[in-house]
């Protein structure tokens, strides 16, 4: 059964970024990995832009997962940071539920490493208790294309939402009144073709 139109609603959005860490990293092969960093750094950009609540966790990075991608770190210096000492499930960790609670929101934007475990649990465990999900697809990675479908089918089955972060983006800002020089060197820095697109249009408007 379809589900009905659920917009992303500024006000009522957290980012959730579960285990972007340097070695799990190195097991994405589902996209390409300069294109999936630099999705996952648009992600963060977006939640910067529009001031969303943004947590962040890792999971056992003691060990072969490795430390947060500093990048990440640096762009949320102030964003609640939980270091999980072993729940591979994100929402079994009573600190990181407690931070997404103290949030007040009711949409979770969930992106992660890898997709069917470290994107798929939590997100399944937030729906259960009422959330509304959307996963960041792009700005998530795993193996392989089969891992991958399997994770969204189960996903989407429960009542997830699949969004790109660049969807994201513009259901979030809604009119191109509200800024387009903002929102525009945004995509600029993270899609190359849109720059073209942003220098034509800076070009006719200073001619103007």
């Amino acid at each position: 059964m379809s589900k009905p139109y659920v917009r992303l609603n500024k006000d009522d959005v957290a980012v959730l970024l579960v285990d972007h860490q340097t070695g799990l990293l190195s097991l994405v092969r589902d996209i390409d990995p300069d294109k999936f960093k630099n999705n996952v750094l648009a992600l963060g950009d977006i939640a910067e832009y529009f001031k969303l609540p943004t947590i962040l966790t890792t999971s056992f990075e003691n060990g072969p997962n490795g430390p947060l991608v500093p990048e990440l770190k640096e762009q949320f210096p102030n964003a609640p940071y939980i270091a999980r000492p072993g729940q591979i499930n994100a929402w079994d960790n009573e600190e990181f539920v407690k931070a997404v609670k103290a949030t007040g929101k009711k949409q979770l934007l969930i992106a992660g490493v890898v997709t069917e475990v470290c994107v798929a649990f939590p997100a399944l465990s937030a729906i259960a208790e009422g959330y509304e999900v959307f996963v960041v697809t792009d700005a998530s990675g795993t193996f392989n294309p089969l891992t991958r479908d399997s994770a969204w089918d189960r996903m989407s089955a429960a009542g997830a939402q699949l969004v790109t972060w660049f969807g994201v983006a513009c259901e979030l800002h809604r009119d191109w009144r509200n800024d387009v020089e903002g929102l525009g060197k945004l995509f600029s820095n993270h899609i190359p073709d849109y720059r073209n697109l942003i220098n034509s249009y800076e070009t006719l408007t200073r001619k103007a």
